[in-house]
This record gives C-alpha cells, sequence and structure tokens, in this order.
C-alpha cells in the first residue's frame, strides 16, 4: 500500500469535495451535462428522450440502473449522437474537465472511443485533435478561477470491432499531443483482450502504456487475457479479481492467517484468506484496480458477490493490499461524482480520511505519467491533505 501522511487525519466534517481527487476512469461519453445534450441534440436533429434537463439526467440514471450491462451501454446512444462534429467535441471535452475541477479533480485521464465519433465526416485524427482542443481549453477555464488540472486521453478502441491496430496507431500517433494511454472498452463478454493482441504488442513495442477494461462483465479469464495478451498496466475495473478470493469464515475470535501469514476481519468474523494465483500475481505486482462502486453496482458486475453496495468486494481487496482505486465510469448515467463516491465509502465501510488519502495516492501513483510528475502529484496531494489537518 501507498504509505500515506500520518498527519493528515482530521475528521470528516467538512465537504469532500475540496479534497483533491484523481480519476483515472472516466468516460468522455458518459460524463456530458444534460443541458448540453440538448441543445446539442437540437442542432444535430437527434431526438431525445427529454427535452428538459432534470427529467433527462433522469431517464440516464433509471436507463442505467437496470443490473445489465448491455442495457447500460445502450444509454451511450444519445450522448455519442451528439458527439458527431468539431464543435459538438469541442464543448463536451472542455465542460468535462470543468466539471472535474468543480469536484476537486486535479489530474484526470479522459478515456474515449474516437472510432465511434466519424458518422459525420471526421477523420480520426479530426475528432481527436478535436477533443484536445477542448481538454485544453477547459484546463485553461480552470486556470482562470485560481485552480489547476491536468488531463490526458486514453485512447480507445471497442472490442467488438476490428479497428484495434489503427486505434492503437491512432493513439501513439498523438503521444505527445494528449494521448498518454491506450484501452479497450464495450461489450467485454465473449470479447477477449486477446482479440488485439497485435495491436496490444504494437503498443508495447513503442512503450505506450494500456488499461484494459476488464473483470466487469467478465471473470478471470477475461482478467488474465487483459494482463497476458494486453500487458495491461491497470484494470478497468477489474473488480472481479475477487472471485480469485476465498476467504473460510470463523465464528469465534481466533485470528486466521493465510499461507502468507495475512489475516482479514470483516464485520466482527475473522476469515483464513486464500489467493490465487491470479489474484496474488494482481496484488502482489501492484495492478491497479480501476474500481467504480456505484457503476458495478448498476450493471451487475458485483452481482456475484451480493445485492447492495456493501457487499461490494472493493473493501475486502483494498484491506488485503490490492491496489485500489476509485472511480466514476460514467458520471452521468450513474448520476454520480467522484466526492458522492468518497462518501458512500465513508457511509458504507465507514472509511476514514486516512482511507481516501491512500486510495487518492494509489491513484496518482498508477497515473500515466512521467516519475517526476508522479511525485510532485504526489506531493500536492499529501500536502493538501496535511493542511486539512
Amino acid at each position: 500500500m501507498t504509505e500515506t501522511n500520518p498527519d493528515a487525519a482530521p475528521d470528516l466534517d467538512f465537504d469532500l469535495t475540496v479534497l483533491p481527487k484523481v480519476s483515472l476512469h472516466d468516460h468522455l461519453d458518459g460524463g456530458l451535462r444534460p443541458a448540453t445534450i440538448i441543445e446539442l441534440a437540437e442542432a444535430v436533429g437527434h431526438t431525445l428522450p427529454s427535452t428538459d434537463p432534470v427529467a433527462l439526467g433522469e431517464w440516464f440514471r433509471e436507463s442505467a440502473d437496470s443490473g445489465s450491462l448491455v442495457r447500460y451501454l445502450e444509454t451511450f446512444d444519445h450522448t455519442i449522437a451528439v458527439m458527431q462534429t468539431k464543435e459538438g467535441l469541442f464543448r463536451v471535452a472542455k465542460e468535462f474537465v470543468e466539471d472535474l475541477a468543480d469536484d476537486g479533480v486535479v489530474y484526470g485521464e479522459v478515456r474515449w472511443a474516437p472510432e465511434q465519433h466519424l458518422q459525420k465526416g471526421l477523420s480520426l485524427d479530426e475528432v481527436v485533435e478535436a477533443v484536445q482542443a477542448g481538454l485544453e481549453a477547459g484546463v485553461d477555464a480552470v486556470a482562470e478561477t485560481g485552480r489547476d488540472i491536468q488531463v490526458g486521453q486514453l485512447i480507445t478502441a471497442m472490442r467488438h470491432a476490428d479497428r484495434g491496430q489503427e486505434i492503437a496507431e491512432l493513439a501513439v500517433r498523438h503521444r505527445n499531443k494528449g494521448a498518454v494511454g491506450f484501452d479497450i472498452a464495450g461489450a467485454e463478454d465473449g470479447f477477449l483482450p486477446s482479440r488485439f493482441k497485435d495491436a496490444f504488442t504494437y503498443l508495447a513495442e513503442h512503450n505506450f502504456p494500456a488499461t484494459v477494461h476488464a473483470g466487469e462483465a467478465a471473470g478471470l479469464e477475461s482478467i488474465q487475457s487483459a494482463l497476458v495478451d494486453g500487458r495491461a498496466l491497470r484494470l478497468g475495473h477489474g473488480v472481479r479479481i475477487a472471485e480469485d478470493v476465498t476467504i473460510e469464515f470463523e465464528e469465534d475470535s481466533e485470528a486466521w492467517e493465510d499461507s502468507d501469514g495475512f489475516g482479514v476481519e470483516v464485520s466482527d468474523t475473522i476469515g483464513m484468506v486464500t489467493l490465487g494465483e491470479l489474484a496474488s500475481w494482481v496484488r502482489d505486482r501492484g495492478i491497479a484496480l480501476e474500481i467504480c462502486p456505484s457503476s458495478n453496482l448498476q450493471t451487475g458486475a458485483i452481482a456475484g458477490f451480493g445485492e447492495g453496495i456493501e457487499s461490494h468486494p472493493l473493501d475486502m481487496l483494498y484491506q488485503l493490499g490490492f491496489n485500489v482505486t476509485i472511480n466514476t465510469d460514467n458520471r452521468l448515467m450513474s448520476g454520480v461524482t467522484l466526492t458522492d463516491e468518497f462518501e458512500l465509502l465513508v457511509e458504507t465501510f465507514d472509511y476514514d480520511l486516512d482511507d481516501l488519502l491512500e486510495l487518492t495516492l494509489n491513484a496518482a501513483e498508477a497515473a500515466f505519467l512521467p516519475l517526476e510528475e508522479k511525485e510532485a502529484l504526489v506531493e500536492y496531494i499529501n500536502e493538501a491533505y496535511a493542511d486539512l489537518g
């Protein structure tokens, strides 16, 4: 686990929005403002379920809260439809950054799939350039308010399509122009990362980092393929790595230890923990898990562990020493901010400020940044938490 600043331990009796945050898993087409969708839809002639911002926002949240990843993904038909022009992409990207900053995010990675934004004749390079211009405009707008934020693009390929190599080359082509990493997204079940093995090899040959959606709608096989075929440095969601963790509960007060000498306490019950080979590999090498609590509940990613958020295995993974980071996934669909997710952890798992600091530092150190910039980010976060004390 990341070493936190021991001086940072005030009570959580303040607005958590002020905490500096790091966002690693946040989709551009899942973070639009409802009012913006309505205005852009009118301009391009796209029909929406509602033209009232409040009602439209509710429609997105209700549609996403179905327990099905397939149904969840259907909501993106409307957001992607209004992101087919340079003007639309620029505006969405700019507002995306402004909204992150308003939530206290100081470093964010914005993932999106350029291949989904070519319906009006734009090229792959043109859409990437339009988004980058919007991101930079957002950074400048935030700076005018006396705040700082840094953002980078995670260029994403759709795993059900056959453009992996083309999108990998696009990402590398823009590596010094805003692109910081590569990802594959979309329907996970039935589309293993091995489909893009050659693209991932190309990225590795060009020393370009990848994070891979795995362990959300599919289980351990998907995670294994992400690590082997995708050479993933992080796992998008990755929550189902918990399927490779076994806990045998003991009701008495005797402490149990696993083969590594590690014991875990869940509520008032002591459990003997056994990690499978894959879980051990992920934990022992500090491979970051980009966990999105509310989204995982909505899409059914944690259905195998229980029905409510209290059943989410993130706390178990965190207590066992996995490199857990907290993210929003799609702020519009889930109706959440990163502050909301932090508050959820405090309410559900009784996390304190030291826990939130550790989770934030985990994200900072997993960011696709040069070492010197990571160190500066970690120092900034530690100092900000210390000042709160």
